[in-house]
């Protein structure tokens, strides 16, 4: 795989079952290096495997499709003139679709209601006189009085808050009516669905007083329309999200994250299954078990139980939990990672992601599971061998190493995941196969902090995340080491996020094992993280300690013991890792004329590395080829 071969490198949408479960539809996005964009349009395949995907859409950036309850149907997203994504509907037995939305900013996933005649959705509503026939820097100034005021990739949030609308009833005409404003509020609102019997909208928000300093999310509840009264439904004490109705309505089911005491501390929180009375007469109550995997998609209810998907040491498996809570039970696991899925009429289909693929359409069966797309033909990936290390205190440090093409020995890559709190695993991962081609061992884990190994290991790092971590990656690279095949005379270390912060860290305290390192859109000074981050306010505390611990903490603080070669890149507009943090390393190692260089990408945020321009995408690979070509 070449820099240039993110082309070949697929995005299923999450797909939708027409009701009798026949027929699945889904969207296929890849990025494109002519028109610098992600291009894609829906596909259709009978789910018995009689024919192949058929493209069902000739819109080059369409997405997100949801059949209706009857299967008339088809809503979808496609972006207008100016690029906003607007709902548009299609006839499922085919035609041509048309717009029924018209939000200056764009409108966001659709969510039918029960009789087929209208959708639920939400879209942001900007102030007056903001973002939209304004030319950009002449705005009037913002005032801001409070702390959740804006995040990453998308900016402020205090003046287009995400409310709940209703369209118009649906026709097949041009000419649809105006959508019905549901909440309103200096509030932002997401997952919206709807109850069994149309008479009801169930979404995640947080509307009480001291939402500015906590972090609980509730589901609320109220009718599809204008001036509805919200009324809440959890208990004011979770961050709450993705919630859906019992088939009787008599039950809400969601998933939710608990928050500690203080209903801040997210750091490692194991996101469970949760149910709740929907008329709110009780406390929610946790379905899946404290000890169990952490849950990251659903629930979907079906006639068997509820489904989800959780994460599982590298795998994302999708599972089962008995309506009454228990132990998840797999329904595709193994050496795979589950992107999502859709249930209807008996009929279940996944896309599912292994070491070749980034994810394929797959329907469950009696005998297991039969692919219903093969979309990686173009690539040939180099494969991921499992291996499992342990620190000196015997502690097990679970990960990969990818090895290139002949005999070797080979330079050493170790790299290192962010979050801290996510996980590498089973599936296509475009870093490691750019590097392994070039001729370079990629080496990676999942150290304590990680998610998918349960809430005692998530929640390891705390108060000592560098030192902690630092002890797992070294332990994990040793033992890469030991083959024959690795050189353990030239290795570099690299990392995102919270692996930038380790990429620093390292450097400073173990810099005399490597060659070189880059590091990534960092933490790197956590006392003005906490003021510069869009997530800052809540973040150090929890993961790192008391204020007057950050200092110790913080690899910057360290800078002067770094003496390897430190390659920087940022984003400008990061918010969630602020350019100040790249900034203010790259001049404490310039001022000591120190070896060191920075690379920052105009117009990205965060998420460059997975969602950026596919040119700066390319970009970044060929400085980081690059950049290794010199120190290994």
């Amino acid at each position: 795989m070449k820099p240039a071969d993110i082309v070949h490198l697929h995005t299923l949408s999450a797909p939708t079952l027409s009701p009798d479960g026949s027929r699945a539809v889904f969207a296929v996005t890849r990025p494109d290096l002519e028109e610098d964009a992600y291009l894609g349009s829906l596909w259709s395949v009978p789910t018995d495997g009689s024919a192949p995907p058929a493209r069902l859409t000739r819109g080059d950036r369409d997405n997100a499709p949801v059949f209706s309850p009857d299967g008339r149907w088809i809503a979808f997203l496609r972006p207008d003139e100016n690029k906003r994504p607007q709902i548009h509907i299609l006839p499922a037995d085919g035609g041509e679709p048309w717009k029924i939305t018209s939000h200056p900013l764009g409108a966001g996933t659709p969510a039918w209601s029960p009789d087929s005649t209208r959708v639920a959705y939400t879209a942001r509503v900007p102030e007056e006189g903001r973002y939209v026939d304004v030319e950009p820097g002449k705005e009037p100034p913002r005032r801001i009085t409070r702390l959740k005021y804006r995040l990453d990739g998308l900016g402020f949030t205090n003046d287009r808050r995400s409310h709940v609308f209703v369209s118009a009833p649906i026709t097949p005409s041009d000419e649809a009516g105006e959508p019905v404003q549901v909440t309103r509020g200096d509030f932002d609102h997401s997952s919206v669905s709807w109850s069994p019997d149309g008479s009801e909208l169930l979404f995640s928000a947080a509307r009480h007083a001291t939402r500015d300093t906590d972090l609980v999310r509730d589901l609320w509840a109220c009718a599809p329309e204008e001036g509805a009264e919200p009324r809440r439904v959890t208990a004011q004490t979770l961050d709450a999200g993705h919630g859906v109705f019992s088939r009787d309505g008599a039950t809400v089911y969601f998933l939710g994250d608990e928050l500690g005491p203080d209903l801040n501390d997210f750091v490692g929180q194991t996101t469970a299954l949760w149910s709740v009375p929907a008329d709110a007469s009780a406390a929610p109550t946790r379905l899946t078990p404290d000890h169990g995997p952490r849950m990251a998609q659903g629930p979907e209810v079906t006639d068997e139980g509820l489904w989800g998907s959780a994460e599982v040491q590298g795998s994302v498996e999708l599972v089962r939990v008995p309506f009454g809570g228990g132990e998840p039970e797999p329904l595709i696991g193994g050496r795979v990672q589950v992107q999502s899925f859709a249930v209807a009429g008996g009929v279940t289909v996944a896309v599912v992601a292994d070491g070749r693929s980034s994810g394929e359409l797959l329907v469950v069966t009696d005998e297991g599971t039969r692919a219903l797309t093969d979309l990686a033909g173009a690539l040939d990936p180099l494969p991921m061998t499992e291996l499992t290390a342990h620190t000196d205190e015997g502690h097990p440090v679970h990960g990969w190493v990818t090895l290139p093409e002949g005999e070797g020995p080979h330079p050493v890559v170790l790299m290192i995941h962010g979050g801290p709190f996510t996980q590498y695993g089973h599936q296509l991962f475009d870093e490691v196969q750019v590097l392994a081609a070039a001729g370079y061992a990629v080496v990676m884990c999942n150290p304590r902090g990680s998610s998918g190994y349960g809430h005692e290991h998530g929640r390891a790092v705390i108060g000592s995340v560098g030192r902690t971590t630092a002890t797992d990656v070294l332990a994990f690279l040793d033992e890469a080491l030991k083959d024959a095949r690795l050189d353990s005379s030239k290795v570099g270390v690299m990392g995102g996020s919270h692996g930038g912060f380790m990429t620093t860290w390292i450097c400073a305290h173990h810099g005399e094992r490597f060659r070189a390192a880059i590091s990534e859109r960092a933490v790197n000074a956590i006392d003005s993280f906490q003021g510069s981050s869009d997530i800052g306010a809540f973040f150090p505390g929890p993961l790192y300690g008391p204020p007057q611990t950050w200092a110790k903490e913080s690899p910057l603080s360290y800078a002067d013991q770094i003496d390897v070669p430190l390659l920087i890149i940022h984003s400008e507009e990061d918010w969630r890792c602020p350019v100040e943090q790249a900034q203010r390393l790259f001049v404490a190692l310039k001022l000591r004329g120190h070896e060191t260089e920075m690379l920052l990408f105009p117009g990205e945020g965060h998420e460059l590395s997975r969602s950026g321009l596919p040119s700066h995408r390319v970009a970044r690979f060929e400085a980081i080829l690059d950049w290794w070509r010199r120190y290994l």
